[in-house]
Formats: C-alpha cells, sequence, structure tokens
C-alpha cells in the first residue's frame, strides 16, 4: 500500500495579503492613488496595552457616587485675559463644515454645550449654527486660511493654530469637487464643484519665530481675550510641543496617528506619524522641562474612545483629550442602521471610510440636501451629550478607584504595561515589575 501525503492547503503571502493585492491592482488599472476618510486601520501600540492599578491597602479607594471626584479643566491659564472652564476635560475636535454637513456641525456644538465643554470649528470657516449652538467655541487658523475673517476671531472663544494633523502630519487637507457646494464655496470663496486642497504649511511663516509674531498678531487682533492653542501632528512631540510653548502658545493640541481625517492618502494615514500613546510622555517632558507642564495646557487627541482612555491620557500628563472619530459615531456615523445602503455604496457600516465622496447615508459627512437632512441635530446632539456623559463617570470611576478626588490627581503610578513597547512608550512598569526599557539605572 502506497502512502500519499494529503495536498497542502494554499498558502498566501502575509506580506502580500489581500489587501495588499487589491491594492496594487486598483493602482495599476488607475494610476492614481488612494484617498479616503477615517484613521489608520492598522493595529497599534494603544493606550490599551495600559492597565490600571486599583486601591487596596497601599491606597485608599474612594467610595463610588458618594465621595466626589472633580473633572472640570481651565484652558488657556497662562496669558489670555478670558481662560476656558470647562466642566468635564473632553473637548470634541475640529471637523470643518464642507468635510460635515450643517446639521452636523450644529449637532456638535449642542452636544458639547450640554456637557458643559468646547467644540471646534475646523478648516473652512465658522458656521452661524455652530456659534449659535456652541456655548464654547474654538476657531481654527489653517493654512488655507478658508472662511478666515477678523470678525470670526473675535467671535470665538479661543483659537486654535494647526500647524499639523495626526492623520497627515507634514500634509495639507482635501475637500474634492462633490462636497463644495454653492454654502461651502461661498465661505471659502473657492469655486463651487471644484476640488480643494488645503496647504500644509501657513503661508506667512516658516518656523517657531515667524509663529511667535502671529501669536502675537491674534493677540492684538483678539485683545489679548482669547486663549491661543497651537496643534500639532503626532511626529516629533518633545520638540514641536517645545517649540509651540516657547513661540507664546496658552495650550498645545497634540494629534496621535490614530486621529482621523476628512480625506487624504491611504499611504498618509498608515504609515506617517507616531501613535498617540508614543508622544504623550515625550509632549510632557518637553513641558516639565521647560518649566512649563500645567501651566501650558496639553490636549491629546487621536483614537480616544472612552472613559479609560481619558484616564489614562491624564495619568501620563495630559490636561485634557479631544475626539473627533468617536464623536462622530455618537451622533450617528457608521450606523447599522443604513447597512443596506452602504452596502450599495461597496461597503459595510463598520468600514466606511469614503467620507470624501459626500454619499454618507447618515447625513454627516456629506454636504447633499437629502441625506444631510436625515440628521436631527437636537437628537443627535443629545446622543453626543449622553456620550460623554458615560465617558465621563467611567473616568471618574477609575479615579476613585485609583484613590483620587479629580482626574487631575492621576499619576504615572497608577499605570502598568501589558507590552514591552506600551511600556517603553508611556514609560510606565511592566506589569509584575518595576522597570520599563530606558529607565535609570538599569
Amino acid at each position: 500500500m502506497t502512502y500519499q501525503n494529503p495536498p497542502m492547503p494554499p498558502r498566501k503571502s502575509a506580506t502580500f495579503d489581500d489587501h495588499t493585492l487589491a491594492e496594487i491592482r486598483r493602482a495599476a488599472a488607475t494610476g492614481i492613488y488612494d484617498i479616503r476618510g477615517g484613521g489608520t486601520k492598522r493595529k497599534l501600540p494603544h493606550l490599551d496595552d495600559l492597565l490600571f492599578l486599583g486601591a487596596s491597602m497601599s491606597r485608599y479607594p474612594l467610595e463610588g457616587y458618594r465621595e466626589t471626584c472633580g473633572t472640570g479643566v481651565t484652558l488657556g491659564t497662562r496669558f489670555a485675559k478670558k481662560p476656558i472652564a470647562l466642566k468635564i476635560p473632553i473637548t470634541i475636535a475640529g471637523m470643518s463644515f464642507g468635510s460635515l454637513s450643517a446639521n452636523a456641525k450644529e449637532a456638535l456644538g449642542r452636544g458639547a454645550s450640554l456637557a458643559g465643554t468646547s467644540t471646534t470649528t475646523g478648516d473652512g470657516g465658522m458656521t452661524d449654527e455652530e456659534r449659535g449652538h456652541s456655548d464654547i467655541l474654538v476657531y481654527q487658523y489653517l493654512p488655507s486660511r478658508y472662511g478666515m475673517n477678523p470678525r470670526d476671531l473675535r467671535r470665538a472663544d479661543a483659537i486654535e493654530v494647526v500647524v499639523g494633523q495626526g492623520a497627515k502630519p507634514g500634509g495639507g487637507g482635501m475637500l474634492l469637487g462633490q462636497k463644495i457646494s454653492d454654502r461651502v464655496a461661498a465661505m471659502r470663496d473657492l469655486p463651487k464643484g471644484i476640488d480643494q486642497r488645503s496647504a500644509c504649511r501657513h503661508p506667512d511663516w516658516t518656523g517657531p519665530d515667524d509663529l511667535e509674531i502671529k501669536i502675537g498678531e491674534l493677540r492684538e487682533i483678539t485683545d489679548w481675550e482669547k486663549p491661543i492653542y497651537v496643534k500639532v501632528g503626532g511626529a516629533r512631540p518633545y520638540y514641536d510641543t517645545a517649540l509651540a510653548a516657547k513661540a507664546g502658545a496658552d495650550v498645545v493640541v497634540l494629534d496621535g496617528m490614530q486621529g482621523g481625517t476628512a480625506a487624504t492618502q491611504d499611504v498618509f494615514i498608515e504609515h506617517v506619524g507616531q501613535p498617540t500613546l508614543a508622544c504623550i510622555r515625550p509632549a510632557v517632558q518637553a513641558l516639565q522641562d521647560l518649566g512649563l507642564h500645567r501651566e501650558v495646557q496639553l490636549v491629546i487627541s487621536g483614537g480616544i474612545r472612552s472613559g479609560a482612555d481619558v484616564a489614562k491620557a491624564i495619568a501620563l500628563g495630559a490636561d485634557a483629550v479631544s475626539i473627533g472619530t468617536a464623536a462622530l459615531v455618537a451622533i450617528g456615523d457608521n450606523d447599522p442602521a443604513y447597512e443596506e445602503e452602504y452596502r450599495k455604496l461597496g461597503t459595510t457600516s463598520g468600514a466606511y471610510d469614503d467620507w470624501h465622496e459626500g454619499r454618507d447615508p447618515a447625513g454627516i459627512t456629506t454636504q447633499d440636501p437629502e441625506l444631510a437632512a436625515r440628521l436631527d441635530p437636537v437628537r443627535a446632539g443629545r446622543k453626543l451629550a449622553n456620550y460623554l456623559k458615560v465617558m465621563t463617570l467611567e473616568a471618574q470611576t477609575i479615579a476613585r478607584a485609583c484613590g483620587h478626588n479629580h482626574l487631575h490627581n492621576l499619576e504615572p503610578e497608577d499605570l502598568v504595561a501589558l507590552t514591552l513597547e506600551a511600556a517603553a512608550m508611556a514609560r510606565v512598569p511592566l506589569a509584575g515589575t518595576d522597570w520599563y526599557p530606558g529607565k535609570a539605572g538599569f
């Protein structure tokens, strides 16, 4: 009797997986690089790789819901006459009218106001709906200058000078023609239906010395009332944070590569920048080295999803966090209720990222009047407020369990890491040890 080996199943390459093969074929057929919205889809070291050490004997926990745990934070205390007092340390990131519908922008303003926090304009200017429904509104000052005018600078409660974004540090923004409606075109003073691309750097300055002059101009325009933020992408967090602080920023916003975008090259989203987890401690170290930690507030964004993420960022030294993608999901983005329509677009509700095409069934990332009308800004605003409330309660629960009566009393000593990478990035001990890679004395 002859023995025959059973046939081996086909073996696919780990390097040339199905997605890579499909992308090669698409690029070969079209000669066009892939553009999409959203954030990176690769698995990266993240805040999930950290755990809290709850109190027991060496630390005493606070009684949940009976002993208070503060959540408030004030941003802009360094130079501004009117710093911003927030009830919670969770803000809404800049997302433009143009990228988002007017109803979506209104919903974000309503939700943030109900929760006692701020929202941010994004590129393309300030809409009356957004200003009217946002108790605290941060005005983004971007390289494009789309929609920028002194009146709106003065109407804002703070100004955020955008140097970089986590999804595309070093790259400019995109808004394709199908989303350039009459109103968007008028606000940006550009032709309707024509693709628009924002510059990757500001036209009137090229370095931190010039930025210092620009910050001075903005303070003069607003009578030194408004806090001035500087937003940087997570590329060189130590030096970028230090230079922003030395240029006179009241607040530094640091956006890791898990942050989303309305539209950019997929190669940017997946291959440029650093994970949010890797950015926090170098930025904190820069402020500490300058003697400015807590005097210049640090806001962290990029992949923040839960109260645990909030608590971990604060424990590592941040003053607040900012959410973008999570806020869109909260108001209805990628809702499975529209699964059939997502499938008609060639995708699924859990993976939809063609925000630049303007065909979002949820009515959020679109300028189509019929689609945009699907989003009820009042109901969506309440949903966002509920989500922010839950995040805050989760963060408080963790802080109390660690023995703290305010979120800002959380500290690195409350954390351990599950992986060597997370231990090195967060500079907290590997679980079960008192060591992390690079720790002095080892």
